[in-house]
C-alpha cells in the first residue's frame, strides 16, 4: 500500500487523465498481489514441512516409523503396481516383503550402519528391500544399472559395503567385476535363478525371504530422524561417481515439500517411470507412498510409445517427468490415448519453455509442477504457481524465510565474485548467477551432510557467502531471477553437463576414452544442439596418424559407458592444446562445437540407428540442426 501510494504522488505530476492513472495503479496492484500471493504460499509450505520435521524430530521418527503410521492408515490400499507384471502390493503387503528383509538381514549378522549395495532395474521388490533395510539401520547403496566395470566396483567399494543384492537381468556385470570386490562382500541375486549364469557363492534371495518372519525384526536400532538412511550416487564435476549422503529427515523434506507445495493427496496415482537409483524416483516418486499413503505405479523403464496407455490404464493422475521424457511424447505420433486420462498434474524438472505450453496443451494437463533440486543440495526450489518457464519460486519481500541467493560468478572460470568486504555480491533481477544456500547444519531444512568422501564435500562448501564468516552450499548451477523471485534454470557450471536426464562428468568419461583409445589425449564437453535438452558429448581425441579403429571403440565404448555419457559427435586433431599444469584447454573446442564449416578436423556423429560413427559433413549437419536427423 505504500508502494501505490507512493506511485499515486509520481502519476500526479505525469498530466495523465484519472482513467489512465487508475488503468496503470490498478495494473501494478494485480502485480502487487501476485508476488504476495506467491510469497505467503511459498511461506506456508515451508511453515507446514517444518512443523513436521520438528514433530518428526521430537518423536525421533524415522523413515520406516513414519511408513509403518502409512500402514496403520491405509493397509489394505494399494502401495505399490508393478507395471511390468502389474502385480499390486498393499500397504500391509509391502510393510510385510520389507520386515522379511530385515529379519533375513539380522539373521545374517548384519547390523545398524553396515551398508548393502542395491543394483538392480525397477520393480516393487525395490523399494521393499531399501525400507526392510532401514528397519534395521542398514544403510542401503543404491548403484546406477548402467554403470560397468571400474565405475560399478568403485561404487560398491567407496559405500563400504558388506553384501550386494543385484538383479538377475545384471548378472553379466556383476560376474565381470565379482573378482575384484573381495571375498568377504556376500552377494544375493533377485529374480530368475540361473546357477550358472551368477558369481561362485551367490545366493537366491526369493527362497531366504520366503523362509524369513514376516513380523516386526525383535531388533530396533536407536535411529534418529538426522541418521543415515541410504546413498544416492551422483556425478561430480571430477572423478569417478560420488556417494550423497540422504539422511531420514532429507528424504522426508524433500517428498514433502513436493507433497504439500504442489497440493497432492492420497488420492493421487502417480506413475513413476524414473530410475529408483534416482532421488526423483525414489524420493519424490516413491516417497509419496512411504510418506503419504500415495498409490505409486512403477515401470521398469520410460516407454514413450506406452506412457499414455499405462497412464489410462492405472487411472494415475499425477506423472513424473525429466526435460528428456516430454520431448521424447512430443515426438510422438499423435493417439487418441494421450487425452483419454486423469493426469492433472505432470512433475518433474528440465521442461524446456520452448515446449512447456506445448506439452499441456497437447495432452491436456492443467499444471506442470516444475522444480528445482539435487539429492544433496539445501536450495530446492518449486513452481507453485504454475509460471511458465520457472523451476520455482524465492520471495523477495520475505527473503530470511528460504535463506538462498543467486551470487555473481566469473562467466569463464565460474568463480564467485566477492566485493570489497570479501563476501559474494548478490545477482540483480534479470542476472545470471550461481544457486547457493547458506548452511546451517542444526536446521533439517538448511543442513548439508555432503558425500562420503569428505574431500568431495568441501568442494561445495564456500564461506562468506550471505555474510562474513558464514558458509553456503554451492549447487553449480546458473540460474536467472525475475522481478518477482521465479527463478529459470540456465546451465550448469564446470565440467559437467547434463544429457538424457544424467550428470556427466566429463573427467570420467575422459579417463575411461583414453584407455580405451590407448592412453590417448581425449577431451570431453558438452555442446549445445538445437531442439535438445540439455548438452550432447563430444570428444576430441589427439591422434595425429589417424589410426583409431572406430568399429571397434564403439563396441568398447559400449561395455564401459552407460549410453548417456557416450559422446554424440567426435573431433581427431593432430593435439591437444594444455596450459601448463597440463589441464586441457576446452574453450575454443566449445565455441567450435560440430560446425565443419568452422572445424577442418575430421568430425564424426554417432548415428544411433547404425549403432556407429558416420562422418559429418555439411549436408548432415544442417540435417541434425534442423531436427529431420534425430539424436
Amino acid at each position: 500500500q505504500i508502494t501505490l501510494n507512493g506511485m499515486n504522488s509520481a502519476l500526479a505530476d505525469l498530466g495523465l487523465l484519472a482513467t489512465e492513472k487508475v488503468f496503470i495503479v490498478t495494473v501494478c496492484s494485480l502485480h502487487f498481489n501476485n508476488i504476495f500471493s506467491c510469497s505467503f504460499s511459498a511461506a506456508g509450505v515451508l511453515l507446514q514441512v517444518k512443523m513436521n520435521v520438528r514433530r518428526h524430530l521430537k518423536n525421533k521418527n524415522t523413515v520406516p516409523k513414519i511408513f509403518a503410521e502409512t500402514v496403520a492408515r491405509y493397509g489394505d490400499k494399494t502401495a505399490l503396481i508393478f507395471e511390468g507384471t502389474g502385480e499390486k502390493w498393499t500397504f500391509r503387503q509391502l510393510d510385510e516383503y520389507s520386515n522379511r528383509v530385515a529379519n533375513l538381514l539380522l539373521e545374517r549378522g548384519f547390523k545398524d550402519g553396515d551398508v548393502v549395495a542395491l543394483f538392480m532395474e525397477n520393480r516393487s521388490q525395490y523399494v521393499g528391500l531399501w525400507l526392510g533395510m532401514a528397519k534395521i539401520g542398514v544403510e542401503a547403496a543404491l548403484i546406477n544399472f548402467n554403470l560397468r566395470l571400474e565405475a560399478l566396483v568403485h561404487c560398491v567399494t567407496i559405500s563400504n559395503a558388506k553384501a550386494v543384492v543385484f538383479g538377475s537381468e545384471l548378472n553379466e556385470a556383476v560376474s565381470e567385476v565379482h573378482s575384484l570386490m573381495g571375498r568377504e562382500v556376500q552377494m544375493f541375486c533377485s529374480g530368475d535363478w540361473d546357477p550358472k549364469r551368477v558369481p561362485r557363492g551367490t545366493e537366491c534371495l526369493e527362497p531366504l525371504l520366503d523362509n524369513a518372519p514376516s513380523h516386526l525384526p525383535i531388533f530396533s536400532p536407536c535411529c534418529l530422524f538426522s541418521d543415515r538412511l541410504f546413498y544416492i550416487y551422483t556425478s561430480g564435476t571430477t572423478g569417478m561417481p560420488k556417494a550423497a549422503i540422504v539422511v531420514h529427515s532429507r528424504y522426508y523434506r524433500m517428498a514433502a515439500l513436493v507433497y504439500y507445495g504442489f497440493r497432492m493427496t492420497p488420492d493421487d496415482v502417480l506413475y513413476d517411470c524414473l530410475p529408483l537409483y534416482h532421488s526423483a524416483g525414489n524420493i519424490v516418486g516413491v516417497g509419496q507412498c512411504i510418506l503419504h499413503g500415495m498409490t505409486v505405479v512403477i515401470r521398469k523403464k520410460f516407454s514413450a510409445s506406452r506412457f499414455w496407455d499405462d497412464c489410462a490404464k492405472y487411472n494415475c493422475t499425477i506423472v513424473q517427468y525429466i526435460g528428456e521424457i516430454c520431448r521424447y511424447l512430443l515426438n510422438q505420433p499423435v493417439r487418441d490415448i494421450e487425452q483419454q486420462h486423469r493426469v492433472r498434474m505432470a512433475l518433474g524438472n528440465g521442461l524446456r519453455q520452448s515446449i512447456w505450453v506445448e506439452f499441456m496443451e497437447r495432452f491436456n494437463i492443467p499444471q506442470i509442477a516444475e522444480f528445482y533440486g539435487a539429492t544433496e543440495c539445501n536450495c530446492s526450489l518449486g513452481n507453485f504457481d504454475n509460471k511458465i518457464g520457472a523451476c520455482g519460486f524465492n520471495s523477495q519481500i520475505l527473503p530470511f524465510i528460504y535463506p538462498i541467493r543467486l551470487v555473481r560468478v566469473d562467466e569463464e572460470t565460474m568463480e564467485l565474485i566477492r566485493g570489497p568486504d570479501g563476501v559474494c555480491i548478490p545477482c540483480k533481477p534479470g542476472e545470471p548467477g550461481q544457486l547457493v544456500g547458506r548452511i546451517i547444519q542444526n536446521d533439517p531444512l538448511r543442513r548439508f551432510d555432503g558425500y562420503v568422501n569428505q574431500s568431495a564435500t568441501s568442494k561445495k562448501i564456500a564461506n562468506s557467502v550471505f555474510k562474513k564468516g558464514d558458509s553456503a552450499y554451492l549447487s553449480g548451477d546458473v540460474l536467472i531471477m525475475d522481478e518477482c523471485g521465479h527463478m529459470y534454470f540456465k546451465d550448469r557450471t564446470g565440467d559437467t553437463f547434463r544429457w538424457k536426464g544424467e550428470n556427466v562428468s566429463t573427467t570420467e568419461v575422459e579417463g575411461t576414452l583414453s584407455r580405451l583409445l590407448d592412453m590417448k589425449d581425449v577431451v570431453v564437453y558438452g555442446v549445445e544442439v538445437p531442439g535438445a535438452e540439455g548438452k550432447a558429448g563430444m570428444a576430441a581425441i589427439a591422434d595425429p596418424t589417424q589410426s583409431t579403429d572406430l568399429a571397434k571403440f564403439v563396441k568398447d565404448m559400449e561395455k564401459a559407458l552407460p549410453p548417456y555419457a557416450r559422446p554424440v559427435f567426435l573431433r581427431f586433431l593432430p593435439e591437444v592444446n594444455k596450459t601448463g599444469t597440463f589441464k586441457f584447454q576446452k574453450m575454443d573446442l566449445r565455441r567450435d562445437s560440430f560446425d565443419p564449416s568452422a572445424v577442418s578436423d575430421r568430425l564424426y556423429f554417432l548415428d544411433s540407428r547404425r549403432g556407429s560413427y558416420v562422418q559429418l559433413d555439411e549436408e548432415l549437419y544442417r540435417s541434425i540442426l534442423s531436427g529431420k536427423h534425430k539424436l
